[in-house]
């Protein structure tokens, strides 16, 4: 660079003005160099001018940046043709890049021959010794901006095999500037004491200040949009007289993820396509769970039934309730909170929440993560009813501004009834399903020990939808960019 710029400043003094395109015949440099070295010498001040001026021009597409610095596919074809043996056809069209392309133009240049008669099938000569690329000359003509040379139909023969595109070039016209000088020397941006000691200040050129330049805005830190959001859940969990949950358990087993909420060991949720197993350690002890019996009521209601179900009929294996998984829904912490209270002498009414981190085996795309948020409330009371389940969800997203819901009845292994949550979305124009809900069956809650007429209603949801609904689309895509597509995040 260095070297390009005193030539620039050279030629430049010479013939006192210039253009970009002359310096590249002159240096034999591709026009986006001499560019580069124009803009290294303007950052040291008035030394030059350069005045920009676009103009329609030929430019290389990205084959021909290829062809300009490797050759041209003919030339490269048959230069893997070893002179006087040749080489089998089907061999060169396996090892050489763009190999069809190659022959085709080797062939019609004349530079090789096929014997499709020989030993072994057709096989490539020689029939000249040596070639002149002038496709690659003519593309290296068109990077250094040297038109003039090519031929009509060169330019055609180039556009014909798109190794060239019309396109827009900058070029500068280059003059002496009012601080011109021959030699480069770096400005000074620092006055120091050893300089005002040493009186060598006087001798150096400092660079001028600029006092339009803005100060460097300080770093400074803020919250996510979803831990603001999972701030305001919380404090109104707080405010309904919630209890929040011990969550730190990411590890759990596949008895409090999956069997203590009366879910089949055949059902596909506990594949490894939806599930992450963990290898080490595989599998985990439930010493404390079949102490007081609690496994043995479990294994009994799935496999034979029991509290008015028929069970699933299966032979329940304790291998697999051991197996050790990242918990795929809070709901494990809701059954363990829940057997918890069962123990207690006297049952108390209670309210809990959860809201952190489950991870489910999907694949990664614009819409699915491996983990994501989970936000679950519950309440434990006497003769709860679905009524009291809707009332409350209604409470819940009134109080995050959200109105506009709906009810539909859906299947859930251990809720029954069950009904997933929509809302509409005003940015959207449609409903949006938001959360889950139901009744927990009398299948997980019996085993656990808790009376007969207390029920269980709760409700979860992933903790990035509501924030979409919350926000809706233009607040949302302020805190996150412009170019996130939403309707696609919300839409999953």
């Amino acid at each position: 660079m260095e070297d390009l710029r005193s030539n620039i400043l050279a030629y430049i003094h010479k013939h006192e003005t210039c253009s970009s395109t002359e310096l590249c015949k002159e240096m034999n440099v591709e026009h986006q160099k001499i560019v580069g070295a124009l803009n290294s010498i303007l950052a040291f001040g008035e030394i030059i001018s350069a005045q920009p001026e676009v103009t329609s021009r030929l430019e290389l597409t990205d084959e021909g940046r290829q062809v300009a610095d490797h050759g041209s596919h003919e030339a490269v074809l048959f230069a893997s043709v070893p002179a006087g043996d040749g080489a089998p056809q089907s061999e060169l069209m396996k090892s050489v890049p763009n190999a069809k392309i190659g022959f085709s133009k080797a062939l019609a240049n004349r530079w090789i021959r096929l014997d499709k008669s020989a030993p072994g099938g057709p096989r490539v000569y020689r029939q000249v010794e040596s070639v002149s690329d002038r496709i690659r000359h003519c593309l290296q003509m068109v990077a250094a901006l040297s038109l003039d040379s090519l031929t009509a139909e060169e330019r055609a023969e180039l556009k014909k095999r798109k190794l060239v595109q019309e396109g827009r070039v900058t070029v500068y016209r280059v003059a002496k500037g009012p601080a011109f000088t021959l030699t480069l020397a770096k400005e000074e941006t620092e006055l120091t004491a050893e300089m005002l000691a040493t009186g060598v200040w006087q001798t150096l050129t400092f660079k001028a200040y600029n006092f339009k330049a803005l100060g460097q805005q300080p770093d400074c830190g803020h919250l996510h949009p979803l831990l603001k959001v999972r701030a305001e859940f919380r404090q109104i969990f707080l405010e309904m007289g919630f209890q929040e949950m011990p969550t730190n358990r990411y590890v759990e087993s596949s008895f409090w993820n999956f069997d203590a909420l009366f879910q089949p060991q055949q059902h596909p949720a506990r594949d490894a396509h939806d599930t992450f197993f963990l290898t080490e350690p595989a599998a985990c002890r439930l010493d404390a769970e079949q102490a007081d019996g609690y496994l043995a009521r479990v294994k009994a209601v799935h496999s034979n039934g029991g509290y008015g179900s028929i069970g699933y009929n299966y032979d329940w294996k304790e291998s697999e309730a051991q197996k050790n998984i990242l918990r795929t829904h809070t709901t494990a912490v809701s059954a363990r909170m829940l057997y918890q209270l069962a123990q207690q002498p006297q049952f108390q009414p209670t309210k809990y929440f959860s809201i952190d981190r489950v991870f489910r085996n999907e694949s990664l795309d614009a819409t699915h993560l491996a983990e994501f948020h989970q936000i679950e409330g519950l309440v434990a009371d006497y003769n709860l009813n679905l009524c009291h389940l809707m009332g409350i969800i209604r409470e819940f997203f009134h109080k995050l501004g959200i109105r506009r819901l709906r009810f539909k009845p859906a299947y859930n292994p251990y809720t029954e009834p069950s009904m997933e949550i929509f809302s509409y979305h005003e940015g959207l124009g449609k409903w949006v399903e938001i959360g889950n809900s139901g009744v927990f069956r009398p299948e997980m809650l019996l085993p656990m020990g808790l009376p007969e007429s207390v029920s269980v209603i709760a409700w979860g949801l992933s903790l990035e939808r509501p924030t979409m609904i919350k926000y809706g689309i233009n607040n949302i895509r302020d805190l996150i960019g412009p170019k996130v597509d939403l309707k696609m995040i919300c839409d999953s």
